[in-house]
């Protein structure tokens, strides 16, 4: 920015001194007059290429650190917060803007080991933030910038708490319990790094061996086998006892009419006297006598028909 300013005044004042040249009273553009205005341009572009001096603008939601590159803690003891627009000499000293917003950042896959002995797959993803009131720290023991860290030191303490965490987790608890497992690494990395940086909505995304997996899907389908077999065996002790009343409640009816069927015969045979039974032969006899009566030794009686 300040190189471009020194050119654009050495133009002006080129410029400036060529206008005077043609009001003058020899108004005539030679060669030996255009030295000056050329010489001065080459001037400023000279001072623009060696000049050390820069300006530049620390935006909002960002922290400006200016850093003394001279003397013997060079980068460490000597820096500056730094805000708005900040002029600085680039031979003596270095601006670094940090952003105190959150950021996301994603890591490439990764191998960690799980109680157990499994080795996992990982490809974690994370949002994290600076400590404004921090930042000046963090450099001083980093001494590097804000994409440098997020590359080294801050890569390192996130891949080392997934590390310590999974140790202290079966495999299958891992991914049957996702959410407990993710949330105890977020709190082992803001153990680690909450001096400086605070870390939230961390996914590990992580992915089991492949035999292994097929090893969960064979647990997973012998549950849900287990489970259909123990609800085909409700079904049916329940249709059992279903089958059980409906044979009682038939038993129970069966035994109602045969007892009713019993007495209704009891009172038959008590309302059969010799004077019912003879009522009821009399009410049925329609006046004719049989043709022949036969008994055991009686005679034969016969009608025989009368003269014509």
């Amino acid at each position: 920015m300040i190189s471009l300013i020194f050119i654009v005044v050495g133009v002006f004042i080129a410029l400036v001194r060529i206008i005077a040249i043609t009001r003058s009273a020899n108004p005539q553009l030679t060669l030996s007059k255009l030295l000056a205005p050329l010489g001065i341009i080459a001037l400023f572009l000279l001072i623009a290429l060696i000049n050390p001096f820069r300006l530049e603008r620390v935006d909002a939601g960002h922290v400006g650190i200016k850093v003394n590159l001279t003397g013997d803690n060079r980068g460490v003891s000597k820096f500056e917060y730094k805000t708005g627009w900040v002029i600085f000499n680039t031979w003596i000293s270095k601006l670094y803007e940090f952003p105190t917003f959150q950021q996301h950042i994603d890591y490439p896959e990764q191998s960690v080991i799980t109680k157990g002995g499994f080795e996992a797959t990982i490809k974690p993803s994370f949002n994290y933030s600076l400590n404004p009131g921090s930042i000046g720290e963090m450099f001083q023991n980093l001494r590097l910038s804000v994409k440098e860290v997020e590359q080294g030191w801050l890569k390192n303490a996130i891949i080392s708490s997934v590390n310590d965490v999974a140790n202290l987790y079966e495999v299958d608890a891992i991914f049957n319990h996702r959410a407990e497992f993710e949330q105890s690494i977020i709190q082992e990395c803001n153990k680690r790094v909450g001096r400086w940086f605070s870390i939230s909505q961390l996914r590990t995304n992580i992915q089991p061996p492949q035999a292994l997996q097929e090893a969960i899907e064979k647990k997973t389908k012998a549950i849900q086998e287990a489970q259909a077999a123990e609800n085909q065996k409700l079904v049916a002790v329940a249709e059992a006892e279903r089958k059980i009343a409906v044979a009682r409640g038939d038993s129970a009816a069966a035994v109602i009419q045969a007892a009713g069927e019993a007495e209704a015969i009891r009172r038959k045979q008590l309302a059969l006297t010799a004077t019912y039974i003879e009522f009821i032969r009399v009410q049925k006899w329609n006046g004719a006598y049989p043709s022949t009566l036969a008994g055991s030794g009686a005679n034969f009686l016969m009608q025989l028909p009368g003269p014509k």
